[in-house]
């Protein structure tokens, strides 16, 4: 019987569907000017006494380039990036198991970091003090301390709430980072950028429109022009022009000021049902059928930061550029 060989589709590696967007390098990374010195002195620093970065925390709205810079950290360092996330660490055992087989400079990324239980949490204070793990074997009479060390390495902690961080944690790491939202300057770059790599062709207007309604995010940039790409082939024949992109960003029902439809939902219930408030969170939140935190992180920041919304001591408040704006 003649020997065959059978391929498994388990031993080929996965062809991406798109080509990645992420930048890999500082010089790569568009906006954020103040944040790419800082990182960029502490990287050079690093390097030059041949060490492992100092650990640092990257806090700000999603969608800004956290999860970028960690991956960027790691390449500029030329180590390995481990990412985990806050509620996925459950028990210490999930902790130490990452911790333990980091190697020398390695960086572990840990998103949503203000999530992870408490009781953990103290886990990784001599971790990255002392580069040490205490664990506790057994319970009871039978219970004894062990000292694991670990080999140097980074912490990368991203949150979106930095007020929910523990003062001890916060104070261990060596720099901390806020990353603002992007001028719409620094969007139309990234736009173009990502343009590029997608071989898409289309003009400096339409990308002045994607950018306009972006929410000065740069993840939503890109899912817009995604967007556009995928609604013109289908409805246009493939031909990108503002026309097309005005057409495209309506059919998301998201108007010249970025708002989509939850914002707009948000605005219309304050005016029309609480007289412009001030009204609670949790009674926008029922109104509307919205969970208070996905208010709260995703859509409230925008407003307030587009002059619609107010935030006061009795509640939340339209203001009169939003009455106008709806109006409009």
């Amino acid at each position: 019987m003649e020997n065959t060989c059978v391929e498994s589709t388990f031993t080929k590696r996965d062809v991406p569907f798109e080509m990645p967007l992420r930048p890999l390098s500082l010089n790569e990374f568009i906006g954020q000017l103040q944040v790419k010195e800082k990182l960029d002195v502490i990287i050079r620093a690093a390097k030059g006494r041949q060490e492992p970065l100092s650990h640092i925390l990257l806090s700000g709205p999603p969608g800004l380039g956290k999860t970028t810079l960690a991956h960027i950290l790691a390449s500029e360092m030329g180590t390995n990036l481990v990412i985990s996330s806050g509620p996925v660490i459950e028990k210490a055992g999930d902790l130490a198991g990452l911790l333990t087989n980091l190697k020398e400079g390695d960086v572990l990324f840990i998103d949503e970091i203000h999530r992870m239980n408490r009781s953990i949490e103290e886990y990784l204070y001599p971790a990255m003090e002392d580069f040490k793990l205490d664990l506790m074997i057994d319970s009871g009479p039978a219970a004894r301390s062990i000292q694991v060390k670990l080999n140097h390495f980074t912490l990368v902690g991203a949150t979106t709430r930095l007020g929910q961080i523990s003062s001890p944690l916060r104070s261990r790491f060596g720099l901390n980072v806020k990353l603002d939202y992007y001028p719409a300057d620094d969007l139309i770059d990234i736009l173009e950028r990502t343009s590029h790599l997608l071989n898409l062709k289309i003009d400096r207007n339409s990308i002045k429109c994607i950018a306009s309604r972006s929410r000065g995010t740069p993840r939503i940039a890109n899912n817009l022009l995604k967007w556009v790409r995928d609604f013109v082939m289908v409805k246009r024949s493939g031909v990108v022009d503002e026309e097309g992109v005005q057409q495209a960003l309506n059919l998301l029902q998201i108007d010249e000021k970025g708002l989509d439809e939850t914002d707009k939902r948000i605005l219309r219930v304050l005016i029309e049902h609480h007289r412009g408030g001030p009204t609670g969170l949790n009674t926008i939140a029922a109104s509307i059928g919205e969970e208070a935190s996905t208010i709260e992180e995703v859509h409230e920041p925008y407003l307030i930061m587009q002059g619609f919304l107010n935030r006061t001591p009795r509640g939340r408040e339209v203001t009169d550029l939003a009455y106008k704006h709806m109006r409009d």
